[in-house]
């Protein structure tokens, strides 16, 4: 009688070790079904029990390899094309005492009567985007400064720093130097070439008219002078030169222009607004430069 007690109890202790271990197994396969187990490792409804000994975990369990997190979203270049291999804004880092230069300051220009339509970074070299530099000088803050030889303008501010901007040029034997005012300032100004510029190029009558003050060309979006001007006198005489925007930001930083100092429109509107009538402006006396870029 005994051996059949110890028989029983050995059958009854091996089946429950099997409904145990089954038990554990179909727990560990279908956490959903069963509760997950008492105490503190396994408290959180997303923790799962680990398998029992010689117990395959199901692929849904395996561990994942490991993922890269998404790449940040880039956005494309400003205002759509790529900058081609010529001109590569950013690449060149700036000189010392130089803010790096951003064409996000060259987007259309809103509110205006003609469209300002955005630059493109084709368009100019970024050697000659509006920046702020370190330029030491005797002038005055609010001075104009205009350096023909390389193609810049610089505002004079405070501390030894001057607001540069890229301008076009005259070319040889167009260039002008000297000290100058600001006589006054037009928004979308109209153009009155000088009567010896008619005589050169007889082709620009077919685009003048007759306006207020002579055979011109009224402002707007083909007129050369651009979104602004600003007039240069030398004392009570007219100068006949400007400071003004143009609609070619590809003649920036060349020689191109019949003497005028040409912008970007959003520079030359930039500088409209910083500079009042009467601020003084220096043309340097550098031999105005052949284009060469």
């Amino acid at each position: 009688m005994a051996i059949h007690h110890v028989t029983a109890l050995g059958a009854a202790i091996i089946l429950g070790s099997l409904v145990s271990a089954a038990s554990a197994q179909d727990c560990y396969r279908y956490p959903g079904s069963c509760p997950a187990p008492d105490g503190p490792r396994y408290a959180r409804p997303y923790e799962v029990a680990p398998p029992p000994f010689g117990v395959a975990p199901p692929p849904w369990a395996a561990p994942r390899p490991y993922e890269a997190a998404p790449r940040p979203y880039v956005a494309a270049p400003p205002f759509g094309d790529a900058p081609p291999p010529r001109y590569q804004p950013g690449a060149r880092p700036p000189a010392p005492g130089v803010e790096r230069p951003s064409l996000a300051m060259y987007g259309p220009v809103r509110g205006e009567p003609f469209p300002v339509p955005g630059v493109r970074p084709s368009d100019v070299d970024p050697a000659f985007l509006r920046t702020s530099v370190l330029y030491p000088t005797r002038e005055a803050p609010g001075t104009i400064i205009v350096d023909p030889a390389h193609h810049y303008l610089y505002l004079v501010q405070e501390g030894g720093r001057a607001m540069r901007y890229g301008v076009g040029v005259g070319r040889q034997g167009f260039g002008w130097s000297g000290i100058a005012s600001i006589h006054n300032k037009q928004e979308w100004p109209d153009w009155y070439p000088p009567r010896e510029m008619l005589e050169r190029q007889p082709d620009l009558m077919r685009s003048m008219s007759q306006l207020q003050s002579g055979i011109g060309m009224p402002g707007g979006p083909h007129n050369p002078l651009g979104a602004r001007a600003l007039y240069l006198w030398h004392g009570n005489k007219d100068t006949l030169y400007r400071i003004h925007g143009t609609f070619e930001p590809w003649t920036i930083g060349k020689s191109v222009s019949s003497g005028c100092i040409r912008m970007i429109n959003q520079d030359v509107i930039d500088l409209y607004e910083r500079v009042p009538e009467g601020a003084r402006v220096v043309v340097l006396g550098a031999q105005t430069v052949s284009d060469s870029r």
